[in-house]
């Protein structure tokens, strides 16, 4: 379910010039109110010690010399947000998903291998964050033109990618340029007018076919499924998480609770499809938003019962039109029946399990790294607070201060 992109790969020099980070320093927040997102504890009045864009420390006591002091004035402070959906492809979207919170993305296909671009750059600190799970071009019968142009050896693909030898030889052009993840069709998208999301688009062995070729380099794979039947055949496959899931029967859901894949809902852009303004806003899709959104509510709900793991994804390209938040969803999960702690693990230490990434961010531990956001309220009795960020750190870089709205020289 996403929108036409636009790349600006011609912008890329100014957007370089214009998004370089400064230069990482030693840092030290205090007075915060720091969130253990793993056991729901708080630790009041803490230090965080930031060293070379990892946690150093969290505890009590003043910090050493040497470091530059961040004053939370009391805010409560928990680990950066994790968009486990995204459709980001230039550097002013990514700039976007990091000034709401989100400090790791996991992208769902994008032109150009823009997303593994993305990912070195913010690797190399060309960039401040959010940091990249890359999944480049999703598997899907008829690819976007683009991946012709930037993969010649595709040309035979023109037709259509329809048998197992075809879907790998896609799966294969993506490992070439070191994706991440893989992602696939098992269902039409939601987000077009002219396709039916409940419609099936590879049988189980076609999927089986991307997953046993991603494994040979232990690269999971996430399905876009809305219909049932599609979901069905890529849980049997053996993905690793299903995407969006609206009309998903409770012998999927059973079997996704068995063999552990993973829910991303991505329930807040079915939000944006049932309304007017943000991505989606035209007749057809209204309607038919207006049904899915009731049906994809029950699907999470009945997820969450059965105990299957669920992941917070915005589905967003987080352009200018985009009204999808991981924010959002997580507010809405937490309406859903999931306790505040729940919702906020579905962008934290859950969505960085899905991502392979929980040894590295999704919590605020020593040794992880310095990915933490500042908000004015506590997230564990009211997770719309998230919705408002004060402060962002990414991999140890201020990426955004509005902890202080104070004219300089005033009293």
């Amino acid at each position: 379910m996403r929108p036409r992109l636009s790349i600006a790969l011609a912008l890329l020099p100014a957007l370089l010039s214009a998004q370089a980070p400064p230069d990482s320093t030693s840092l030290a927040i205090v007075h915060a109110n720091v969130v253990d997102v793993r056991n729901g504890s708080v630790l009041p009045d803490a230090t965080i010690v930031v060293r070379d864009g990892r946690i150093a420390s969290v505890g009590s006591g003043v910090p050493t010399s040497g470091l530059r002091i961040v004053d939370a004035r009391g805010l409560y402070v928990l680990p950066g947000l994790i968009d486990a959906h995204t459709h980001i492809a230039n550097l002013r979207a990514a700039r976007a998903a990091l000034e709401s919170g989100v400090t790791t993305v996991r992208s769902a296909g994008v032109a150009a291998w823009v997303d593994v671009g993305l990912r070195q750059l913010v690797r190399s600190g060309a960039v401040t964050g959010p940091d990249v799970v890359a999944s480049g071009y999703h598997v899907r019968p008829q690819l976007a033109e683009e991946a012709f142009l930037t993969e010649p050896s595709l040309a035979p693909l023109m037709k259509g990618v329809n048998t197992p030898a075809d879907i790998r030889q896609v799966v294969r052009a993506n490992l070439a340029r070191g994706v991440d993840f893989i992602k696939v069709l098992a269902t039409e998208r939601a987000g077009t007018a002219d396709t039916d999301p409940r419609k099936q688009v590879y049988t189980e062995s076609e999927l089986r076919a991307a997953v046993e070729e991603a494994a040979l380099k232990n690269v999971p794979v996430q399905a876009h499924a809305h219909g049932d039947e599609g979901a069905m055949a890529a849980v049997r496959a053996g993905v690793r998480s299903i995407e969006h899931g609206t009309y998903l029967s409770d012998a999927t859901l059973t079997l996704m609770k068995e063999k552990g894949t993973f829910l991303v809902p991505t329930y807040i852009t079915v939000v944006d499809v049932a309304g007017p303004g943000g991505d989606y806003d035209e007749p057809a899709l209204l309607r038919r938003g207006a049904h899915m959104l009731p049906r994809l509510k029950s699907t999470i709900e009945r997820a969450h019962k059965l105990g299957v793991k669920i992941a917070a994804g915005a589905d967003t390209s987080y352009g200018p039109n985009s009204l999808s938040r991981i924010s959002g969803e997580v507010a809405a999960f937490a309406e859903m029946g999931m306790t505040p702690l729940e919702a906020l693990q579905s962008a934290t230490t859950r969505a960085a399990e899905l991502l392979r990434v929980e040894k590295t961010t999704g919590a605020i531990a020593p040794g992880l790294d310095a990915d933490l956001i500042a908000v004015d309220g506590h997230p564990l009795k009211d997770p719309r607070v998230v919705q408002d960020v004060l402060l962002v750190v990414s991999n140890g870089r201020v990426a955004l201060d509005r902890l202080s709205f104070a004219k300089p020289g005033t009293n």
